[in-house]
């Protein structure tokens, strides 16, 4: 299973880095970032190749979050700078075989524990 960190409390306006770590065998997999804020369904936010090669990023979040993927480290990375109050969510990631801007939430697997994200001042 895939294992989010990172999460805690930041005012609007900060930044604060998100960490997946995956396990070999998933080594060759699509690693996806979702978040799901209360009463809301989970949706995805960006994801990243096995190669690195491709990124997807939703809309809400392009200019602001950067997703990395460090191979000797076996972590994929989500960087999220000026945050906002709506960024406030529990923050996943999952697996699938491939990264594609739909980032459909049925196609991903492997689901750990998420890291909670709050934004308030």
């Amino acid at each position: 299973q895939l294992q989010a960190s990172g999460g805690g409390l930041v005012q609007p306006g900060g930044s604060l880095t998100l960490s997946c770590e995956v396990p070999q065998a998933l080594d060759y997999y699509a690693i996806g970032w979702f978040r799901q804020a209360p009463g809301k369904q989970r949706e995805g936010v960006s994801c990243i190749s096995s190669s690195g090669g491709t990124i997807a990023y939703a809309d809400s979040v392009k200019g602001r979050f950067t997703i990395s993927r460090k191979y000797g480290e076996n972590t994929v990375h989500l960087q999220m700078k000026s945050l906002k109050p709506e960024d406030t969510a529990v923050y996943y990631c999952g697996a699938d075989l491939f990264c594609q801007a739909r980032m459909a939430v049925d196609e991903y697997d492997h689901w750990g524990q998420g890291t909670q994200v709050t934004v308030s001042s």
